[in-house]
């Protein structure tokens, strides 16, 4: 029977009830958050929070969690109890609990039935990760870039967050990244008259596909293309996902194969891992060659995995635009030394029927397509290690955080080190914002912490083509942009762009990084919270002339909008197959423990 060893080795009662468990205490923790449930306080006792959320007239839970700043709460998963039958017990379920709630708030059954979906596959992938023989904290120290990706264990505040709709168990299998399986990328060739080729100056088609692939196959595929009397000069040849082709290329696409405006190839030479984001692929037969991101038309956390077009085709225009700032500015330049790898060169080919029927949903017009990004290998220097930003929450399965093995080997007390890492990562992100009106999405996947002697170095910051936003406001920076670039990057108004750095990097990436300081005595949460108010400060009193812009773009008010990601597929929007994709939801204020932080700092 297919997968009978797999799942016989994997699938133990024990490991289901422990994941059901983690992933339960994160709902509870992240509900909390989002206002979506309203538990009763029953009681407290050593900075520990008991609480109760009865569903029915004869079914409740009981939990402790710890109050947080923010608004926060970090339950404890081994305290979660359900009443049942008139019993209370720790066997629970993460699926129960969602049909449990489900009659309280405004969740249709049809979004309830495909967050049942999704809730399945990630507890399947995270009892795969149970069972995984994973790098320890110490081992993830001396791990190369590409494998640390691989070890990470899914989005830390959207609860499903390895739902993969599209993916089957073989699928999972081969092309998740926590299995770390090295694969070939296809290679297609796509007719010139249904594709376009962009590029950053300087950087010819020809160039690029020489340094992609080597000689020998790119003459086993002009023999491919003479054989179907196919013209080589007529076309661009372009990387694939499997899936991709099997699940949506093939489908979608059969007019263009039958006519030859689409010709498959076969397999490269080199080998790829996937990084924490499916889509995107790290080249380890020759590290410094591109990262290939590619469309996949799964739904994970959120959205579909394609590529939208309009952005795809103007990738290396927003590279040259964000690399030109980098490039004139002396802060960034020389005292940041922020690292900005390029998205160099892309191929787009729209779906002819799709692109010409109105408010056509999103995920048909994103289906195709490949963008070319500078390795982050090219930019190292002597001594340094790159690591995603996302591994500083990573516990090991003996228990044991990354973030703890990584201050110790520094040889620096742990606030020095968080002190450390706020010099390094916020600067470049704050002067990006404060001068050029213009933010980046840094959350734990878009952000590359650089490291030398195991203590924060440099910034590379990555992703420009999903997560490049500007200022609403009448900037002078801002009047040199082209009108392509104005057409496709979304402005935002002040709170809109403040929450860039606010909602993608405290609430969704250091809030948890808080929690694990906290919980392995490491630092207390008021102090990483102090330190983080005291680097922006400092940055502000190297920038005084920057002084309105500080009052425009406020990481200070002791208020900001909610954004809310669980919410939003819950409640918002569900599973709906529209023209735009989802954004994050917006329900109540968070209170900004920063403002408390410069009160006092004020006080000094």
């Amino acid at each position: 029977m297919l997968f009978k060893d797999e799942l016989n080795r994997v699938l133990h009662e024990d490991r289901w009830r422990k994941a059901n468990q983690r992933l339960l205490a994160k709902m509870l923790s992240e509900y909390m958050y989002e206002d979506i449930i309203q538990p009763v306080l029953i009681g407290k006792e050593n900075g520990i929070s008991h609480y109760e959320l009865e569903t029915s007239e004869h079914k409740a839970y009981r939990f402790s969690a710890k109050p947080r700043l923010f608004d926060s709460f970090d339950t404890v998963p081994e305290t979660i109890e359900v009443l049942k039958d008139g019993q209370w017990t720790k066997h629970v379920s993460a699926i129960e609990f969602l049909l449990d709630i489900q009659p309280h708030i405004p969740m249709s059954p049809e979004t309830a039935g495909h967050l049942i979906k999704e809730f399945n596959h990630t507890l399947l992938a995270d009892v795969h990760l149970l069972a995984k023989d994973a790098l320890t904290a110490d081992e993830l120290t001396e791990a190369d870039y590409a494998m640390i990706e691989g070890e990470m264990t899914g989005h830390p505040w959207i609860v499903y967050n390895k739902g993969r709709i599209g993916f089957g168990y073989d699928d999972y299998l081969r092309f998740a990244p926590e299995q770390q399986r090295a694969e070939r990328l296809l290679w297609i060739a796509v007719h010139k008259e249904a594709a376009t080729f962009h590029s950053v100056e300087g950087l010819e088609y020809e160039a690029l596909i020489n340094q992609e692939l080597d000689e020998l196959t790119l003459k086993q595929f002009a023999r491919m293309l003479e054989k179907q009397g196919a013209n080589q000069k007529d076309y661009y040849l372009m990387p694939v996902h499997e899936w991709q082709w099997t699940n949506t290329i093939i489908q979608q696409f059969p007019e263009e194969i039958a006519s030859g405006t689409i010709i498959p190839l076969g397999e490269g030479k080199d080998q790829y891992l996937p990084q924490q984001s499916i889509r995107t692929f790290t080249n380890i037969t020759n590290k410094h060659k591109h990262h290939i991101k590619l469309p996949m038309s799964i739904l994970n956390t959120l959205v579909y995995r394609g590529l939208p077009s309009e952005r795809t085709v103007i990738a290396p225009n927003i590279t040259e635009h964000i690399k030109g700032i980098a490039e004139n500015d002396v802060f960034l330049k020389e005292t940041c030394r922020v690292i900005l790898p390029g998205e160099n060169a892309s191929i787009n080919v729209n779906h002819p029927y799709y692109q010409s029927l109105e408010k056509a949903p999103y995920q048909y017009l994103e289906m195709l397509g490949v963008i070319f990004r500078e390795s982050i290998y090219t930019y190292l220097e002597d001594g340094e290690h790159p690591v995603t930003l996302a591994s500083l929450t990573y516990v090991d399965q003996n228990g044991v955080p990354f973030i703890k093995r990584l201050i110790e080997k520094s040889g620096l007390p742990a606030e020095e080190w968080i002190r450390l890492l706020f010099k390094t990562v916020l600067p470049p992100l704050l002067h990006f914002m404060y001068r050029y009106g213009t933010v980046f999405s840094p959350h734990g996947q878009n952000t590359i912490l650089v490291l030398k002697d195991h203590r924060p170095h440099r910034l590379a910051i990555k992703d420009f083509v999903d997560d490049v936003n500007i200022s609403d406001q009448p900037l002078p920076e801002l009047n040199d942009l082209t009108e392509d670039l104005k057409a496709v990057l979304r402005s935002e108004p002040p709170e809109g762009l403040v929450q860039f750095i606010f909602t993608g990097l405290f609430i969704c990436h250091l809030r948890y990084v808080a929690n694990i300081l906290e919980n392995y005595d490491l630092l207390s949460e008021k102090h990483l919270w102090k330190a983080l108010a005291d680097a922006i400060l400092d940055y502000q009193r190297q920038f005084p002339e920057l002084r309105e812009r500080f009052e425009l773009f406020d990481l200070f008010k002791p208020e900001l909008t909610k954004l809310c990601l669980n919410r939003n597929r819950m409640v918002d929007y569900g599973y709906k197959d529209g023209d735009d994709r989802p954004h994050a939801s917006e329900f109540g204020k968070v209170a900004n423990a920063l403002a408390q932080f410069k009160k006092e700092a004020a006080k000094l």
